[in-house]
């Protein structure tokens, strides 16, 4: 990797020591967090991160928010909704506080790498004490400390990030888990935050990441999540290793691991190298998340997503020449400024042509700082209600007719829970995404079982066990 891709060593090592004295500090005290994290996957991933160095600096888990001597929020700010909930949940902590002096609370996350919401919030809320945007999870130790001598700490740099390696991680799962493989993004779609606040894009070495898979397979996870903003961009080793070749590499360098996802993908860079691999690789999944956000080419362009519906289209019917039995899930935005009713159409229409397996949909949220944000032709609140709700009862009844299509079919289900509403039910997806439910108890969480589908309810399929 590119040594100004890296955190400098110095930080590395100052975040270390900063770790240790925490640790010989407070190890005696038993001190226990909670982590509450918005957003996305990769958000997800951060505060397993965080948790790593809490429990590295001598933390445990609180088994009750109630209970926690830290409490961290892990902020999103894609859309308006995440951000009030964070308010709202900091502003409700201020009694704990007042009853509760030595409990340290801490924001970070995508919503504080905005500069001016990391200090709004600091202000607002003065018993907050650590606020620390996205370039600052490795230095999450040396922040923690001066929170730790009743020093409020505010730590937000503006610059496109760079790459820490070796950072504990405490994985919340236990059969399967993310392994992100790239940082950042360079499309500034029009409607979207996130290049400002995660940075342009910047991937890890291919090495790195095969150990890392390797590391989690040692641990017992059957199946990894790559994970990157635009996986299909990803460009590591100085740009000699793409997407595709990852894939492979990931694939056969650690054959423990049983079955292998990613996300997200742009539609721009998708390309024949990675449809052939998910064809040719049986441990990777036949599925992938390819978001559309609207079936219009106005707004297509509006949003500057730099494809076409048609190239879209294009691309959804070799993916499924090519790899057959694969599903597609998508996200969808409605109400995006100057959006009309035949636009919105158009959206329908394409919902229809493809079938998705399932559609992430929302209402257009303005963001600060984004083109779409100033743009004219605000579409009105009812509208867009109006339009979520028949996007929504479209994609029920595609999903429903195209689960018709599995009853009498066999596949591998990788159980990840049960539901014991009524009779108890295993649950867990195929390798294409879908949804399966079938008889049976807990103890088979974590393991694969082939399932025979014998009928559908609403988004997803019944089954029953092939022992």
């Amino acid at each position: 990797m590119r040594k100004e891709l890296l955190v400098p060593e110095g930080e590395m090592t100052a975040a270390k020591a900063a770790a240790k004295r925490v640790k010989e500090e407070i190890s005696h005290l038993g001190l226990s967090y909670h982590i509450e994290s918005y957003g996305c996957q990769m958000n997800d991933h951060d505060s397993e991160k965080l948790a790593g160095m809490l429990e590295e600096m001598g933390c445990v888990k609180a088994a009750d928010k109630a209970d926690a001597d830290v409490i961290l929020f892990n902020t999103c700010c894609v859309r308006e909704h995440a951000e009030k909930r964070v308010y709202g949940n900091i502003g409700a902590l201020k009694k704990r506080k007042d009853e509760k002096p030595g409990l340290l609370i801490g924001v970070c996350g995508c919503m504080m790498q905005q500069k001016e919401a990391g200090d709004r919030l600091f202000r607002r809320f003065p018993f907050v004490d650590m606020v620390f945007g996205t370039n600052e999870l490795h230095r999450f130790p040396n922040i923690f400390e001066s929170a730790l001598h009743h020093d409020r700490v505010i730590q937000v740099r503006e610059m496109d990030g760079e790459i820490a390696e070796g950072l504990p991680v405490l994985r919340s799962g236990t059969f399967s888990t993310n392994v992100t493989i790239a940082y950042g993004c360079n499309n500034f779609c029009s409607y979207c935050i996130v290049p400002y606040v995660r940075g342009r894009e910047r991937s890890r070495d291919s090495a790195a990441i095969v150990e890392e898979v390797r590391s989690v397979a040692a641990a017992g996870f059957k199946e990894v999540t790559l994970l990157g903003q635009n996986v299909n961009s990803y460009s590591g080793d100085d740009g000699a290793t793409d997407f595709p070749t990852l894939l492979r590499m990931v694939h056969d360098g650690v054959p423990e691991i049983q079955r292998i996802r990613f996300m997200t993908s742009h539609p721009k860079d998708l390309s024949p190298a990675l449809m052939d691999a998910i064809a040719e690789l049986p441990r990777v999944c036949k599925h992938i998340h390819l978001p559309v956000q609207s079936g219009s080419n106005r707004i297509l362009k509006l949003m500057n997503r730099r494809y076409t519906r048609e190239k879209y289209m294009e691309e959804v019917e070799e993916l499924k020449r090519r790899v057959p039995g694969i599903e597609l899930t998508t996200d969808m935005i409605v109400g995006f400024p100057g959006e009309t009713e035949a636009d919105f159409e158009d959206t329908l229409d394409l919902i229809r042509r493809v079938g998705y397996s399932a559609a992430f949909t929302f209402m257009y949220s303005p963001r600060k700082g984004t083109m779409a944000a100033t743009m004219p032709e605000q579409v009105p609140d009812e509208v867009k209600h109006d339009r979520l709700q028949r996007l929504n009862a479209l994609q029920a009844e595609i999903l429903k007719e195209g689960n018709l299509k599995y009853i009498g079919t066999e596949g591998e289900v990788l159980v990840e829970g049960c539901d014991r509403r009524a009779e108890p039910m295993a649950y867990g997806k195929l390798s294409n995404f879908k949804m399966v439910y079938f008889p049976g108890g807990e103890e088979l969480i974590g393991s694969m079982c082939r399932v025979r589908i014998t009928a559908n309810q609403n988004n997803s399929l019944i089954g029953e066990l092939i022992k």
